[in-house]
């Protein structure tokens, strides 16, 4: 069973983070959800709280290890590696509808290299300053400088949450066979009502370019641009964030 953490009532609504992070990275926005849905925070496996898997954790795994939960036919949204899961859980007919927020499977020739090389040095220095790490993020200049990469305006998370993903990052065992399983994955258009959303800002996953594709690989789904937001964008704009999220849902008549 994976790690989660469930709060509110109404239909209920899967979250899914991406690669090195856990279901915390979420936490600025489940207060909103949870107006509306029953929201279950999950960590995937090999990350925060949840096992890695004995089997190779490429998306289709991991999609059914979500699905191992039991929920039948969630709203599911997702970040990065977790919005490939749920573009998957939508293509597997587990999803009532799927909000996938800056996903994977949509970068290009030299994208995906740049993307995996990215990635890579983010772990480092999250293995480099695991053990000073609150020191290291103490301060809004600081969080800036080392987050900058994933989020539009690092400043705003505070500086807790900001060690936490760095440690979660550095200690997660699941990253070293997750990242090039998850790389090369290519989506499919979902069975459900489906939200691709974009940060304007991102630049790990480079909007101005990624963000075009998905429109036209998936010109099915439902398009649109998360304003002055990054990569990771909860905390960015938690507002803006869980309203596309619940309107994905009402799209669906929830």
């Amino acid at each position: 069973m994976l790690a989660n953490t469930r709060t509110g009532s109404g239909p209920p609504l899967i979250l899914l983070h991406g690669i090195g992070l856990d279901r915390a990275t979420w936490d600025p926005v489940v207060p909103i959800l949870a107006r509306e849905r029953e929201v279950i925070a999950v960590d995937l496996p090999g990350f925060g709280e949840s096992q890695a898997l004995d089997a190779t954790p490429d998306v289709a795994a991991l999609a059914a290890a979500v699905e191992g939960l039991g929920i039948e036919r969630p709203h599911v949204a997702g970040n990065s590696l977790g919005g490939g899961i749920a573009l998957e859980l939508g293509r597997r007919g587990s999803a009532a509808s799927v909000c996938a927020i800056s996903p994977i499977g949509f970068a290009a020739g030299r994208e995906g290299v740049y993307a995996r090389a990215m990635l890579r040095t983010i772990h480092a220095t999250a293995t480099a300053l695991d053990s000073r790490a609150e020191l290291a993020y103490g301060g809004p200049a600081r969080r800036t400088a080392l987050a900058a990469l994933v989020m539009a305006r690092p400043w705003q998370v505070p500086a807790p949450a900001a060690a936490h993903m760095n440690h979660t990052t550095a200690r997660a065992p699941g990253w070293d066979a997750t990242l090039p399983a998850v790389t090369d994955w290519e989506p499919a258009m979902p069975a459900c009502p489906t939200t691709i959303a974009w940060g304007d800002r991102d630049r790990l996953l480079i909007a101005s370019r990624q963000s075009p594709r998905a429109r036209r690989r998936l010109p099915d789904a439902r398009h649109v641009t998360l304003r002055g937001c990054g990569h990771v964008p909860m905390w960015d704009d938690p507002e803006q964030v869980a309203r596309v999220i619940l309107d994905a849902g009402c799209k669906n008549g929830a």
